[in-house]
């Protein structure tokens, strides 16, 4: 059975357990290597991955490439406007013909609807590059990286400050398959979908919505963030008067522990969610967190290929 990877639920905890684990560890053994030199295992040699981009991308673009490359694989990049689906193909006539040339598919869209579509369709491993709805890749990054950080993952106090966006989402489904707490922290009509909640709480996480900065923050392990304003977004300044509370700023970070860490999966918009004082400060592991995209890809790509 072809094994997506379009949501965190798709794994579970214990592949997502194994999936962290195989991250550190190949890490850990290609420490000092040129990050152009495959794993001295390959463990995907001759795989191709087509890497479907219908928004713009950074690290997830970087990470799936190179993630693929230090498998021993390969990747092919297709931007939305200059192929066919720019001019109307079907995601099913693309999906059918991806299949049969490449060995996985890698999609990164603004409508969770076609990556289900995208995934109905393929005949080969199909994962979630990041939807409206869901961001589960980064996740497992985060994950990785508040482990390497010394965070066990059961019971941890996980705040997040800002809009209820995919990025939330795919953390309170985390909550609720890996057993850590997510103090939600979020203005009046900005909150996450009440669905992942609703799964997280009867995976026996603890959820709980703030409309108070401070009391979002307050004893928490790790503070979480991202841009107010998503990709596609307009400007608006509404929805930015109703955020500036919720800024991740000095006196902010004070109120979680003395050991919290600072995440923000970036783009940073520097001066609206987060101050430069605390991205550049000493409890921020942002940059730890951008390299794990690397990692945690490639443990992602070993599970949607039956490896893990």
């Amino acid at each position: 059975m072809t094994r997506h990877f379009l949501s965190l639920s798709d794994a579970g905890g214990d592949a997502l357990a194994a999936i962290l684990g195989d991250a550190m560890d190949r890490k850990a053994a290609r420490r000092g290597l040129p990050k152009g030199l495959p794993d001295a295992d390959a463990p995907l040699a001759g795989r191709v991955l087509a890497m479907v981009f219908e928004k713009n991308s950074t690290r997830t673009r970087v990470s799936f490439d190179i993630g693929i490359r230090q498998l021993g694989g390969s990747s092919v990049v297709l931007d939305a406007g200059t192929t066919q689906l720019g001019r109307g193909e079907t995601i099913a006539d693309t999906a059918r013909v991806l299949s049969r040339m490449a060995d996985a598919i890698m999609l990164r869209t603004d409508d969770h609807a076609k990556l289900e579509e995208l995934a109905h369709y393929a005949s080969v491993p199909v994962i979630n590059g990041l939807t409206d709805l869901s961001h589960p890749c980064q996740i497992v990054a985060d994950l990785q990286t508040l482990l390497e950080h010394g965070k066990a993952l059961p019971g941890l106090e996980v705040a997040w400050l800002g809009d209820g966006n995919n990025v939330l989402n795919s953390i309170v489904e985390a909550a609720g398959l890996m057993k850590f707490n997510v103090r939600i922290g979020v203005p009046d009509g900005y909150d996450s979908d009440a669905a992942f909640i609703a799964a997280a709480r009867a995976g026996g996480a603890r959820i709980d919505i703030f409309r108070n900065a401070a009391d979002a923050v307050r004893g928490a392990d790790v503070v979480v963030t991202d841009t107010w304003i998503s990709m596609g977004q307009a400007h608006a300044e509404t929805k930015l008067a109703a955020m500036t509370p919720f800024q991740v700023n000095a006196g902010l970070m004070a109120q979680a522990k003395s050991d919290a860490v600072l995440l923000h999966c970036l783009p940073a918009h520097r001066g609206e969610e987060v101050t430069d004082e605390v991205i550049d400060g000493p409890q921020s592991v942002v940059w730890d967190e951008a390299e794990n995209r690397i990692h945690a890809q490639k443990s992602v790509l070993r599970w949607a290929f039956g490896q893990i």
